[in-house]
């Protein structure tokens, strides 16, 4: 004779559960009233949320920022590189009223519009992004490498050099803005 069957314990043993569970939950007492929200909670968390749009939203301007400036610095330095040297030559030739002369000022001039045509591209490709006092630097460079390559296409060899100079320290003051506002590399 079993003592225990199985069976019959796991069924008594399922049925005891069930009626504690049923006492238990009829002595539960329901809370009364109304469900609020705590105010402060969401002052605090919309006040986060905002915080962290903010921060995002400053973080992609500050790389939209620094990408442009650097499309635009950086090829200033090689391009009006170029143009200073081809002046430079072009002034030399004219100082020493070398035969090549022309054919130098010629190089000068194309080289200045040259760089000017490509700074300006770059600065209009930049758009918003490029902040507004460095664009107005590079336009400032722009405008003054275009009169000063008009100055050196009027150039003979016994013209006088005093537009030159001035339309050549105009080039250099614009230079020196732009170069004192670019990063340094």
């Amino acid at each position: 004779m079993k003592l225990l069957n199985p069976r019959g314990f796991g069924l008594v043993c399922a049925s005891a559960a069930v009626a504690a569970g049923l006492v238990l939950a009829g002595c539960a007492n329901t809370v009364e009233g109304t469900p609020t929200v705590d105010q402060a909670q969401v002052t605090a968390y919309k006040a986060d949320v905002a915080s962290s749009s903010a921060a995002a939203s400053s973080s992609k301007a500050a790389a939209a920022i620094a990408k442009a400036t650097a499309d635009n610095c950086d090829p200033f330095r090689k391009n009006t590189g170029t143009a200073v040297d081809r002046y430079n030559e072009f002034v030399d030739a004219h100082d020493a009223s070398a035969a090549d002369q022309n054919a130098k000022r010629d190089a000068a001039a194309s080289a200045l519009e040259d760089a000017a045509k490509a700074i300006e591209a770059q600065v209009s490709a930049s758009g918003p992004a490029l902040p507004a006092d460095l664009a107005g630097k590079f336009t400032d460079y722009v405008t003054a490498a275009r009169a000063l390559a008009a100055e050196i296409r009027k150039m003979s060899a016994g013209s006088s050099v005093a537009p030159l100079n001035d339309a050549s320290k105009k080039v250099n003051d614009a230079l020196t803005a732009v170069r004192n506002a670019c990063p340094t590399k």
